[in-house]
């Protein structure tokens, strides 16, 4: 049998779009994966987004789940393609991080969301590039080199899951999963005009735990507020490899998108009360807060206190985490970014003495944001304060330089990261030069659900997610 669709038809589906298509016998799985694998294959060479690509791994998958539907045995993403960044262990794929320190050999068990996405059915495709030890927010490493914006080539991508936000944009399919540790899922969702969704802290599983003081986050990366929400369901609940993870069983996320923002309360934060942020970038989505107002949100505008604390405690944090790598330099420093190495040479003094005294400053802030987070039902900002620049540069040419400093220009995803409230960016717009810009919307811990139905009216209002990259 031969699809009526076009690669590219199905390559831009939605997971319940294949589903249905599947269902009804117009596409089978093994057609639909063999459709994105040719998208793939034709468009790769221009936006670099994998890290490897499992071709023949996947067609078998594909057609197990033919014969599962042919049986009435369908699961809940059954057939349906998704990618893993390479972060996460595949079973006998490499994990190397962007990173030529870090040359693990064929993994020997998938990790445990990946096990979870496989168990319900879905049909990994392939591993996504993503910034050096996924520690930037720019889309290139040292190892496979610079993954490009689908809205034009040369421009950063957003990172540290640079291949997934591409993927998602350039049509390879409708599941993929990021990680984000100071808003590696949410820049990318925002540079690439994607919906990405930074969960609950624990609310699905990090396997092994994450030595970032609890900021690091496994979530989904996708088109549609509504194929992230069946993603979500899948990966959520505890695991015992992750002490840390939440006990409380996710919500049937697709089945209770439908809530309506009327009476919603909304506080809006132009700038946290500090953060620059780029004119083109601020009117986009000051158009979009109004349109938050026009489905009967509430929306009162807010400067936080405690948003001006945040800088200095997120430059202590990420300069912290990475000077513990100081030993690799010795070895490496020649094949490493030069913006990793001025980063790691900055934090590479610190003691622990000043870990626990920033630690201390740290919960007082967290403190302060779940105290707004209280006093409303979300938090709105701006995702990132840019629209895409030149890879080649950590920060816009028209900002102030610094050699690793791109936290500059992403002031309002780490408060999050921090404070382990569920934050999303959805796609609301784009600059007159016609590059994607993202809402972010945070709220208080556990409310995922709260987030998903607010990014899923927004979504309906807006229809910017149905424009698609000049490829």
């Amino acid at each position: 049998m031969s699809s009526p669709l076009s690669d590219a038809e199905i390559g831009y589906a939605s997971a319940q779009t294949l589903r249905s298509l599947y269902a009804s016998g117009e596409v089978a799985p093994s057609e639909a994966v063999a459709a994105v694998l040719r998208r793939i294959e034709a468009l790769e060479p221009g936006l670099n987004a994998f890290s490897a690509t499992m071709a023949d791994e996947a067609m078998a998958a594909a057609k197990a789940s033919d014969a599962r539907i042919r049986a009435g045995e369908a699961r809940a993403l059954e057939g349906v393609p998704v990618t893993i960044k390479d972060f996460y262990d595949v079973a006998g794929q490499p994990s190397e991080t962007g990173s030529w320190s870090v040359r693990k050999g064929p993994a020997a068990a998938d990790n445990p969301v990946v096990a979870r996405l496989r168990a319900a059915g879905a049909v990994v495709i392939g591993k996504t590039t993503m910034s050096e030890f996924a520690w930037s927010g720019i889309s290139r490493n040292p190892v496979t080199g610079v993954t490009h914006n689908p809205w034009g080539r040369g421009l950063n991508a957003g990172a540290s899951s640079a291949g997934a936000g591409v993927a998602a944009a350039a049509g390879f399919g409708p599941l993929h999963l990021g990680s984000d540790g100071a808003g590696s899922i949410r820049m990318p969702a925002h540079f690439c005009g994607v919906f990405g969704l930074k969960p609950t802290y624990g609310r699905v599983p990090h396997v092994p735990v994450s030595n970032t003081d609890y900021a690091a986050y496994i979530g989904p990366m996708t088109r549609t507020v509504a194929d992230a929400a069946a993603m979500l369901k899948v990966m959520a609940g505890p695991h015992p490899l992750d002490h840390t993870s939440a006990e409380a069983p996710p919500a049937d996320y697709p089945a209770l998108l439908d809530r309506p923002l009327t009476g919603r309360r909304i506080a809006f934060s132009p700038d946290l009360g500090h953060a620059r942020v780029d004119p083109e970038v601020a009117q986009v989505v000051a158009r979009a807060v109004r349109t938050l107002e026009e489905l009967g949100a509430e929306v009162e505008e807010i400067s936080p206190p405690w948003g001006p604390l945040g800088p200095e405690l997120g430059r202590f944090y990420w300069t912290a985490f990475l000077g513990r790598r100081a030993a690799l330099l010795e070895e490496y420093e020649e094949r490493m970014g030069a913006d990793l190495v001025a980063c790691i040479r900055e934090g590479a003094h610190y003691s622990a003495t000043d870990y626990l005294d920033w630690r201390e400053r740290k919960f007082a802030y967290v403190a302060q944001i779940a105290q707004t987070l209280q006093e409303c039902d979300f938090l709105v900002t701006p995702a990132v304060s840019v629209a895409a620049f030149p890879v080649e540069r950590v920060q816009p040419a028209h900002w102030p330089a610094h050699p690793w400093d791109w936290l500059s220009w992403a002031q309002f995803s780490y408060p999050f990261n921090m404070s382990g409230d569920p934050a999303c960016s959805v796609p609301c717009g784009f600059t007159p030069a016609g590059l994607p810009v993202g809402l972010q919307i945070v709220a208080r811990r556990f409310d995922d659900l709260g987030v998903l139905q607010a990014a899923h009216a927004f979504e309906q209002a807006s229809e910017v997610s149905d424009r698609r990259p000049p490829l």
